[in-house]
């Protein structure tokens, strides 16, 4: 694999809701050491750093986000962290990336890795195995996404069913896509789990610009003219003031509705690696060794019968519990959360619950 030709491309754009009150609209989850000394945006670029020189590396983030991110990131350059003016999801994030990666290599024959700035991968070996691997198929004209083999019947992911497995030299495995499912109820994950042909979409994808480029054409033409606007403005040096007019009238559609749905050249690669989707404050448990009665506790507390919680502050302020169970309880200077644990997803109506009121906008 020639790594000259490689560009990986983070995206770092969500707000991070449901780590609310700690992620706000200043200070999104990307930019919070929920998981170990750094952040997560730090922890996934410190991945590349046996793989790919850092002016290889972009991060996509909103506009608000560029210079702290530029400031955590120092080596990477800062015109390769580019913010965008308004959150249109992925479709959109991915043309600005193929747009940049056809600016920076000179040529349509760049492989871009596409992956998310909030998953805690800890076998980084294994991970850059399954990448340089997926980007060798990549090479040849498919367009990988890497599937988690599920552990449990998750309702939180979405699935991709993999058909027949690929004749491929490499150490990873290879299916074909038989098709993306979406978020499944219970019932319909425990089928998943159990026919052992489905894995969970981790989000992170492989392909060439040339392979990409040709199915927004096919799929998307809307992408495709944003990204040709986007190349051509970047040539010319001109690519943030192209943004500002171009990306507010962009239809705001994720690149699975967009392309992966509709292309019939997907391979799945079976990941090798341990890995968990930052998505709730109930991802704190896969990451942090539970305390006595099954809490899971950063920063003071102490509690009588207390058990199943989790509950964060700080060394300074003690967050003190007395008969209670299966609660989230998150403390921060300026507001403190409790919720049920079962019903985390529901962080994020809350914070637009505060957000449709002017005199709470400052908590957001």
């Amino acid at each position: 694999m020639n790594h000259e030709n490689v560009y990986a491309v983070v995206m770092a754009g969500g707000k991070g809701e449901r780590f609310w009150p700690q992620s706000r609209l200043s200070h999104p989850k990307q930019l919070l050491r929920l998981i170990g000394n750094l952040t997560l945006i730090e922890q996934t670029v410190e991945r590349f750093d046996h793989m790919l020189q850092p002016d290889h590396i972009f991060v996509i983030t909103n506009q608000d986000y560029v210079a702290p991110m530029r400031s955590l990131l120092p080596r990477i350059p800062a015109e390769n962290i580019i913010g965008e003016p308004v959150g249109r999801d992925t479709g959109p994030c991915v043309a600005l990336a193929a747009a940049m990666v056809k600016a920076k290599a000179k040529n349509d024959d760049a492989v871009m890795v596409m992956l998310p700035a909030d998953h805690v991968i800890r076998d980084t070996p294994s991970l850059l195995q399954v990448i340089r691997d997926s980007v060798d198929v990549a090479e040849q004209g498919s367009i990988v996404t890497i599937g988690i083999e599920p552990t449990f019947p998750s309702t939180g992911y979405g699935y991709i069913h993999c058909g027949k497995k690929l004749e491929n030299p490499s150490s990873t495995q290879f299916y074909r896509s038989e098709g993306f499912r979406e978020k499944p109820d219970l019932e319909t994950a425990g089928k998943f789990l159990e026919e052992k042909c489905y894995f969970w979409n981790s989000g992170m994808f492989i392909w060439s610009e040339k392979v990409l480029n040709s199915a927004f054409r096919k799929y998307a033409p809307e992408l495709a003219a944003l990204q040709d606007s986007l190349y051509n403005a970047a040539l010319k040096g001109k690519l943030i003031d192209q943004l500002a007019i171009e990306f507010g009238k962009c239809r705001k559609i994720s690149i699975d509705y967009a392309v992966m749905e509709k292309v019939d050249n997907v391979v799945v690669a079976k990941s090798t690696f341990d890995w968990d989707d930052v998505g709730s404050w109930t991802a704190l448990r896969n990451q942090i060794r539970p305390e006595e009665n099954n809490n899971v506790v950063r920063g003071l507390h102490e509690a009588v019968d207390t058990k199943d919680c989790i509950i964060v502050s700080d060394a300074k302020h003690l967050v003190a519990t007395v008969d209670v169970q299966d609660l989230i309880i998150v403390h921060t200077d300026d507001a403190t959360l409790v919720c049920n644990a079962k019903s985390a997803q529901k962080i994020k109506d809350l914070v637009q619950q505060i957000g449709s009121k002017p005199e709470l906008s400052k908590f957001l």
